[in-house]
């Protein structure tokens, strides 16, 4: 009878700094301070980020109805982000950092282009007369086809005038990082 020799590899080191690697890495989505800055427009001197939380969680000092995006997009995104998490995942646990990275890459991907989605389709409050009226006077035809619309009786709808998009700007300004610990 022939011996065999029976070696037990030591994989738990390489599991735990795989892991201990990638837990040490975010995915950060929003509105990052590189893409903070807007052009001049009717808000002046305020930036996306700013904007982005008024939006977001509404200014009752202001008037201002919570228009939520963020998480909705989020939510919308689920299913994508934790299959790329998972990949992510297994791409470490086999050592495969560059493929960990890339599926890193595709899960800001599928967040930042459902955010931006959500801002272009999800359903908020119409907005106010006297914003319609702003966008009206800076030459928007949508604002001016609501006011007209509303002047007919019709019921505020945001067919026309979209909320949290005017100039495009803060849309554009969503974008994600990846990020080390």
């Amino acid at each position: 009878m022939k011996a065999v020799l029976v070696r037990k590899a030591d994989k738990m080191g390489a599991v735990l700094k795989a892991l201990d690697k990638l837990t040490r890495r975010d995915v950060l989505v929003g509105v990052p301070g590189d893409t903070a800055d807007r052009d001049q427009d009717e808000y002046g001197p305020m930036n996306n980020p700013t904007l982005a939380y008024i939006h977001d969680n509404g200014s009752p000092a202001q008037n201002i109805p919570a228009r939520p995006f963020m998480a909705p997009g989020i939510e919308a995104a689920r299913e994508r982000i934790s299959t790329g998490l998972g990949k992510a995942a297994s791409a470490a646990l086999d050592d495969r950092d560059d493929l960990a990275m890339r599926h890193l890459e595709r899960v800001g991907l599928a967040a930042q282009s459902s955010i931006r989605r959500y801002i272009s389709t999800g359903n908020f409050a119409p907005l106010a007369a006297a914003t319609l009226r702003a966008r009206a006077a800076r030459g928007r035809k949508g604002a001016l086809l609501e006011l007209a619309s509303r002047a007919a009786g019709n019921a505020p709808n945001n067919e026309s005038a979209r909320p949290l998009i005017d100039s495009g700007q803060l849309r554009r300004s969503i974008n994600y990082v990846i990020r080390g610990r």
